[in-house]
């Protein structure tokens, strides 16, 4: 029986490309490019062991891309793609899962976060969980911030952070 495809696209937005990947009509990753596109998709394809197929008609995939854009230009809160956890284990996945009830414009401490997950005292490895998501932006661990109100980090970039909060709270620049 053959095994199905790791699926891919780039879709561009605000805050640059976003990998886009599906398997078996379920997104496994959606991620702002890091490094190169090729890079990223060289590591998700070693930790899937598949190989990856670019894709520009997989139905999931085109979703997700749709509802990208809805999101950057305002008309949608809550995405509703369904998501492949096979990259996610243990408390790395209480953590997203308790991420994803943090309301649209709203921010939740690391803290917070780990009480919500079942592990008050796991700030840090709630900062890990949101550091390593495979689901940037679709699981809003930017909306995660340290308890002294700072931002903290996003992948090393938190300027996109910010990008994303301001996003939500509408005050980016150009309104």
């Amino acid at each position: 029986m053959t095994s199905p495809p790791l699926l891919w696209r780039l879709h561009p937005s605000p805050i640059g490309d976003i990998l886009i990947a599906t398997v078996a009509g379920r997104l496994v990753t959606l991620q702002p490019v890091r490094d190169s596109p090729h890079d990223d998709l060289r590591r998700l394809s070693i930790a899937l062991r598949m190989p990856p197929e670019p894709d520009e008609s997989d139905a999931v995939a085109n979703l997700a891309a749709r509802q990208l854009d809805a999101y950057f230009s305002r008309s949608l809160r809550t995405f509703d793609v369904p998501l492949d956890w096979r990259l996610v284990r243990g408390f790395t996945r209480a953590a997203l899962q308790a991420v994803c009830a943090i309301p649209y414009a709203e921010t939740a401490g690391y803290g917070e976060v780990a009480a919500n997950a079942g592990s008050p005292r796991a700030a840090r490895a709630v900062g890990t969980a949101c550091a390593t998501t495979p689901f940037s932006i679709v699981v809003p661990v930017h909306r995660v911030i340290r308890s002294d109100g700072s931002l903290g980090e996003y992948g090393g970039r938190p300027e996109v952070k910010r990008f994303l909060l301001d996003l939500e709270a509408g005050t980016n620049a150009g309104e």
